[in-house]
């Protein structure tokens, strides 16, 4: 039986990216079907009718959510080719470690992308940078996280190398003068086929930004909705309904769909 592979995905999705790169990695033939998020096809929503978000994996019909759960579901399915996780027990339990404190990263960038000027912005700056200096001393003088082996912590965070440049525009610093390592780790990382191939070109996501703002400013004034108890400030596409905000979290979005904190 051959497997019919299909993710559900939006081109610019740091989170889609991790699940695309996991599928070259093990070389998997998928089809992707590209979702227009302020529409969202019926086949989004009926494989992922509890959260409605993008990336969806779909393998022979069933379909797995989630995308750090669905790179340990390809390596789980194909494990024969090029390892994710270590196969040792403590070893994988700090790389699961290290991807849930990536994803701890969205707050900050919400900041850093979509809240008003000056001091807002300034601290979502300084807690991204905060923590991408934490990812750079566990990365020490390696290759990659996990040594010589590219592996499921790089995977986590290559995917936000394609907003970088949009980062710098807007946050108005530089990455690279920050953190060092972290640059020179991506550039290593973007010579392998399988994330060259997966991410998002950085220009054509620094374009894309000016018209998220401008949705942005036009949906805010209808998007302070009052949902049992708490205020969700509906922002972005960037970090919303399509990509798997973190516990506690702002949910950012334009459709308002997520009515409550969606974990990982």
């Amino acid at each position: 039986m051959v497997d019919e592979v299909i993710l559900l995905d939006y081109w610019p999705s740091m989170f889609g990216v991790r699940t695309r790169i996991a599928l070259e990695e093990k070389n998997i033939k998928f089809d992707y079907i590209e979702q227009d998020l302020c529409n969202k096809s019926a086949l989004l929503l009926e494989m992922n009718p509890v959260h409605k978000k993008i990336p969806v994996l779909i393998h022979n019909g069933k379909p797995v959510c989630e995308s750090l759960i669905q790179v340990e579901y390809i390596d789980e399915t194909w494990p024969r080719e090029n390892p994710i996780l270590p196969s040792d027990p403590y070893q994988r339990a700090q790389a699961r470690f290290w991807g849930s404190f990536i994803d701890k990263m969205l707050p900050g960038l919400g900041k850093l992308m979509w809240g008003v000027k000056g001091e807002e912005q300034e601290a979502g700056k300084k807690e991204f940078v905060e923590m991408l200096k934490m990812l750079e001393s566990e990365l020490g003088d390696r290759t990659y996280f996990g040594g010589e082996t590219f592996g499921y912590v790089d995977i986590a965070l290559i995917g936000f190398y394609g907003w970088f440049d949009a980062f710098e525009k807007y946050g108005n610093f530089s990455i690279e003068a920050e953190c060092p390592k972290i640059i020179a780790w991506a550039k290593r990382c973007v010579k392998r086929d399988s994330v060259a191939k997966s991410l998002p070109d950085s220009e054509k996501v620094t374009e894309l930004v000016p018209e998220l703002k401008k949705k942005k400013r036009v949906q805010y004034k209808e998007s302070l909705l009052f949902i049992h108890g708490c205020i969700w400030n509906c922002e972005s596409v960037l970090f919303c309904s399509t990509c798997e905000p973190t516990h506690g979290s702002v949910c950012f979005t334009f459709t308002c769909i997520s009515l409550s904190p969606a974990g990982l």
